[in-house]
């Protein structure tokens, strides 16, 4: 059984490293953060205080640099946790130094969500690439408790299923295993429908968008505001990834739309550039607060006042429905809608479940529908594809999966042959928590 109780962040002072580190702590070990000065790894502590809501989490906490610190606590750590920039050289200097003075039954893991996790190890001791894997925990850490485990080809395979059992028994984690492949599953999954939903922006408009594809739809944030809070930077290197190394039925979707990519040139990245902004963008003008709203096809942002969405019946009709608890009417709604604007929504949601429980089998990302259904459900807060095809009804999804030409998963085949079982099963949760929004 894996004793973890001394830890090191790598990249403490970044929303990942805190927020890991501020989980780890809570858990009972000692933490030391590291960053290339102290006063910034002082900031990850900070940070980490204020997600825990108590100054009391620095008792668990310490703070040092690269350059004084990394060798002496990474000899101590029983878990060396990498949360520096997504950029694989970087992580692979780190981890050569790392290599040269951690125990040999220590474990290194990476919190990339989606980088190869044996690019990473390759060059590195038998003992380093035995115990290295991703331990891909969602933003924010301390609020979002899906977590993904990626062993590589040669992770020792009896510390997988402890890594699992720690995460989920001391740190409070909804952890699932996935095959090391890009994105791995939920960024995979996730990140196909919020890329549509920008590509879908040009045509018609961001606002529309997060409207018609809302909350009502089962996500807990709008797409568009999603790849604003994510970053542009982030769901530009998890696309470009995806789309650059698979070929799966969904491959165009991960194509990044170009005003995207000129906009990021020229500093547009969401909510962390805030006199930028990316899909939206709030002004001051006096004491009032001004929300903007972007123009894909000029670039420009417009007066959300002056622009108003137009209300699509069969939405306001969901929204009214989930309201009141009645999820299956709602979507009975949703699925006998006509009209363009409805063709545009059931493609979309439609396409994230054949797709999510298309990434289910031998060969692909997770073995089994759970880990999709728990890695969407509570990494990202979205309905489970399940979940939809339960309260849709079985029937009636392989049908409008049909009738709009996606492919229909083995795992709903299977499931219409027991009309009456749910294939959402998650043990002590109500799906109405994935339509609260």
């Amino acid at each position: 059984m894996i004793e973890i109780k001394n830890v090191v962040v790598l990249g403490a002072n970044g929303t990942m490293g805190a927020g890991s580190g501020e989980v780890f702590a809570g858990g009972g070990c000692d933490v030391v953060f590291l960053a290339r000065a102290a006063e910034k790894a002082h900031e990850g502590l900070v940070a980490a205080q204020n997600m825990a809501k108590s100054q009391r989490i620095a008792d668990r906490i310490s703070v040092g640099t690269y350059g004084q610190d990394l060798e002496e606590v990474v000899a101590k750590a029983d878990l060396i946790f990498e949360a520096l920039a997504e950029d694989i050289e970087l992580k692979k200097q780190f981890f050569a130094r790392v290599d040269t003075c951690r125990r040999p039954d220590s474990i290194v893991a990476t919190v990339s969500s989606g980088l190869s996790i044996a690019d990473m190890a390759r060059g590195r001791s038998d003992s380093f690439r035995r115990n290295f894997l991703g331990m891909h925990l969602f933003n924010p850490p301390h609020v979002i408790v899906g977590t993904e485990v990626i062993p590589h080809a040669e992770t020792d395979p009896k510390l997988v299923p402890e890594v699992v059992r720690m995460l989920e028994t001391r740190f409070g984690r909804v952890a699932i295993v996935c095959d090391d492949k890009p994105a791995f599953a939920g960024n995979r999954v996730g990140f196909k429908v919020l890329n549509e939903a920008a590509m879908l922006a040009e045509t018609h408009g961001p606002a529309f968008i997060d409207y018609l594809i809302g909350p009502h739809t089962g996500r807990a944030m709008s797409p568009l505001a999603t790849i604003d809070l994510v970053g542009w930077d982030v769901h530009k290197a998890i696309v470009d990834n995806v789309h650059a190394n698979t070929a799966d039925e969904a491959h165009t979707t991960f194509k990044l739309p170009l005003f995207m990519d000129k906009l990021i040139d020229h500093g547009h990245l969401g909510n962390k550039t805030p006199e930028h902004g990316g899909f939206y963008r709030r002004i001051k003008e006096g004491k009032q607060t001004i929300n903007l709203v972007l123009d894909p096809k000029t670039g420009a942002y417009k007066d959300t006042r002056e622009n108003g969405v137009h209300k699509v019946a069969f939405v306001e009709k969901m929204k009214e429905l989930h309201r009141v608890g009645r999820y299956r009417e709602a979507m009975k709604v949703f699925a006998e809608a006509t009209g363009a604007d409805a063709d545009l929504a059931k493609r979309v949601i439609l396409g994230y479940v054949s797709y999510g429980l298309n990434r289910v089998g031998d060969k692909e990302v997770v073995r089994h529908a759970r880990d999709v259904d728990r890695i969407m459900g509570f990494g990202f807060n979205w309905a489970p594809p399940t979940v939809l095809a339960d309260v849709l009804g079985i029937p009636t999804t392989i049908r409008l999966l049909e009738q709009y030409k996606l492919p229909v998963p083995r795992v709903l085949q299977e499931g219409a042959k027991h009309p009456n079982e749910r294939l959402f099963r998650e043990a002590n949760v109500n799906v109405g928590r994935f339509f609260a929004g």
